[in-house]
């Protein structure tokens, strides 16, 4: 990319946590920004903030992931505006706690269709610009639950098992093009994930020193820049990521339903 040209980063679910930090993150870089969420009010404020500090040109889409039609309607509105984006970072997505026959099959085919559905359709879409172009990459944000299977929120688990296969799987195949694809796995972190998840189940919790959604959003940030495929931030989940290479999967599952006990 030469100097003259300003990099456009689409960032979904931008209004807060990791995706609020990331945004920011390249807007320390001067990225023009497209900011995805449900949240008009959040994301205004956000874009407010980032224009003014860094002097980026910073764009609001509303658009509800968990509807099938929203990747190609951001797409198409995109393309409506010539707007080319060089960077997809998939961050939207939630958790749901409890066990897979109690939870509500609907509200879990939807977490699918934003963990999973929403995340291949956007990089099909603007992947192929970016293999002509030569030129820039995706992002997506997974999660250490990633490397396990997860009683009691069997179906996160599973998507942010998907989307490190697929994004590694993505990552050999784009070698050598000049896009890269990194799949961030961060573990426990300091947002509203655990409020959303855990709605249908309260229980006290050990104390567990959280990462902030900056810190996370940083390491990811810079191991993007680096091309490297995946990052695990923080050695203590890099440690929990390891224990699935070094012991029955049967220990594992007993030791993550402990973890995601119910009661």
């Amino acid at each position: 990319m030469s100097a003259r040209t300003v990099e456009t980063v689409l960032i979904t679910g931008a209004s807060s946590g990791i995706g609020w930090e990331l945004a920011r993150c390249f807007a320390v870089e001067k990225s023009r920004l497209i900011l995805v969420a449900r949240s008009t009010d959040a994301m205004q404020t956000l874009a407010q903030e980032l224009q003014q500090a860094y002097g980026c040109e910073t764009h609001v889409l509303k658009a509800d992931l968990s509807d099938p039609e929203s990747p190609a309607k951001i797409f198409e509105e995109l393309q409506g505006r010539g707007i080319t984006v060089d960077v997809v970072v998939n961050n939207a997505g939630f958790g749901l706690h409890g066990s897979f026959a109690e939870l509500s099959l609907a509200r879990q085919l939807s977490m699918i269709q934003v963990n999973v559905t929403a995340l291949v359709a956007l990089t099909g879409f603007f992947l192929p610009g970016m293999l002509a172009r030569r030129r820039g990459g995706i992002l997506n944000v997974g999660s250490v639950a990633g490397f396990m299977p997860g009683p009691n929120m069997a179906v996160y688990f599973a998507t942010k098992a998907f989307v490190m296969s697929f994004s590694e799987a993505l990552y050999e195949e784009l070698r050598g093009t000049g896009v890269t694809v990194t799949d961030l796995c961060p573990g426990p972190t300091e947002t509203n994930f655990s409020a959303v998840a855990r709605a249908h189940h309260r229980r006290r919790m050990q104390p567990v020193r959280k990462m902030t959604a900056a810190e996370v959003a940083v390491a990811g940030h810079l191991a993007f820049r680096r091309g490297v495929c995946v990052k695990v931030t923080g050695w203590k989940n890099l440690f929990l990521a390891q224990l699935p290479r070094i012991n029955p999967r049967v220990i594992i599952r007993k030791a993550v339903r402990r973890v995601n006990r119910l009661k």
